[in-house]
C-alpha cells in the first residue's frame, strides 16, 4: 500500500487537484494552475478558507504562487518556494508578475514612494521577501512598481548570508507567532526556514518535515555533550538551534518570543510535560 501524498506540499482535494497529479490522485477535476504574486507585506495561508482557520505559514512579499482555484473570497494555492499548498485571499496576490531579480536581506525594511529617507514608508517588507530591481542607486533601489527600497537592505538572488545561525540569533525577541516568519512575529520552524533560507539552503517549512529531512541524524550521548553551532535539536511538534555546545535558540511558547537558553533548561522544561527530544539533526547551511 503506498504512501498518500502529503497535503500541505502536494495540491489535491476530492474535488479538484493540480494537473501534475492526474496519474497520482483521483478527483473529480483538475486544474493546470496560473501564476501569481504576493503584493501585500506579506499574507497568511490557511489550511482551510475561513479566516477563523489558524495560519500555516506565511507568504512574502514577491513570492510565486499557484493558483489552482478562485472562489467565494479566496484563492487556493501551491506556493513555489516550499510547495505549502493553503488558502490566501486574492487580494493579496496579482497577476502582474515582476520576475524578482533581488532579495531582502536585512531582518526587514520598508518600501517607499520616493527615495527620501523622509518619504512616509507604504510597506514593511521581512527578510527573504523577492524584489523586482529596475535601478539600483547608492542609498535606493528602485522596483518595476515604481517604489524603492534601501539599497543596503537587500541583495541579489544567488548572493546570501554565510551563517544561518547569526541569521536566527538576529531574531532574538521576536515575539512568537504561530505560522510567522517575519521579525513581526515566528514560530519554531518560521525561524528555521527564513534563517537557511536567508543562507541560500532550501528548507520545508514545518517542523516534521524538517526532522525528516534537513541534514544528518546524530546519536548524541544522554549527556547531550556532542553537539555545536548549526545543530537542531526536534521535538515533537518543535524545532531549536544550538548556537553552541550548551544553548538552544528558539522560537517558542513557553517565552512567547525568539529566545535563548540552556539546551538543558529546555530538555527539563520539556519532559516535565512528556516531551522528549525526537532528533538532532547536523546541518551546514550552503555559504554564499
Amino acid at each position: 500500500m503506498s504512501t498518500p501524498l502529503d497535503p500541505r506540499r502536494y495540491a489535491y482535494r476530492s474535488d479538484l487537484a493540480a494537473e501534475s497529479l492526474r496519474e497520482m490522485v483521483t478527483a473529480e477535476s483538475y486544474a493546470a494552475g496560473e501564476t501569481r504574486q504576493v503584493v501585500h507585506s506579506a499574507t497568511p495561508l490557511r489550511a482551510e478558507p475561513n479566516t477563523r482557520s489558524s495560519w500555516t505559514t506565511e507568504v512574502l512579499f514577491g513570492e510565486l504562487v499557484t493558483v489552482y482555484e478562485d472562489k467565494d473570497g479566496w484563492a487556493w494555492v501551491q506556493l513555489a518556494r516550499d510547495d505549502y499548498v493553503g488558502y490566501v485571499r486574492p487580494g493579496a496576490i496579482s497577476a502582474d508578475v515582476k520576475p524578482p531579480t533581488h532579495r531582502v536581506r536585512a531582518l526587514g525594511t520598508f518600501l517607499y514612494p520616493a527615495a527620501e529617507v523622509k518619504a512616509p514608508p507604504s510597506m514593511h517588507l521581512g527578510m527573504t521577501a523577492d524584489l523586482s530591481v529596475v535601478e539600483m542607486g547608492v542609498a535606493f533601489a528602485r522596483l518595476a512598481d515604481g517604489s524603492f527600497v534601501p539599497s543596503r537592505h537587500i541583495s541579489e538572488l544567488g548572493r546570501h548570508a554565510l551563517d544561518f545561525v547569526d541569521i536566527a540569533e538576529r531574531f532574538m525577541g521576536t515575539p512568537y507567532l504561530w505560522g510567522g516568519k517575519t521579525r513581526l512575529g515566528l514560530d519554531c520552524s518560521g525561524l528555521v526556514q527564513v534563517a537557511l533560507h536567508a543562507s541560500g539552503a532550501e528548507c520545508p517549512r514545518d517542523s516534521d518535515m524538517q526532522e525528516a529531512e534537513l541534514g544528518e541524524k546524530l546519536e548524541a550521548g544522554s549527556d547531550l555533550d556532542a553537539l555545536q553551532r548549526g545543530d537542531l535539536v526536534f521535538w515533537k511538534g518543535h524545532v531549536g538551534i544550538m548556537t553552541n555546545a550548551f544553548f538552544l535558540l528558539h522560537a517558542n511558547a513557553h517565552h512567547m518570543a525568539v529566545a535563548i537558553e540552556p539546551l538543558r533548561a529546555a530538555v527539563d522544561r520539556n519532559a516535565r510535560a512528556g516531551q522528549d527530544i525526537t532528533a538532532i539533526r547536523r546541518f551546514a547551511a550552503r555559504a554564499g
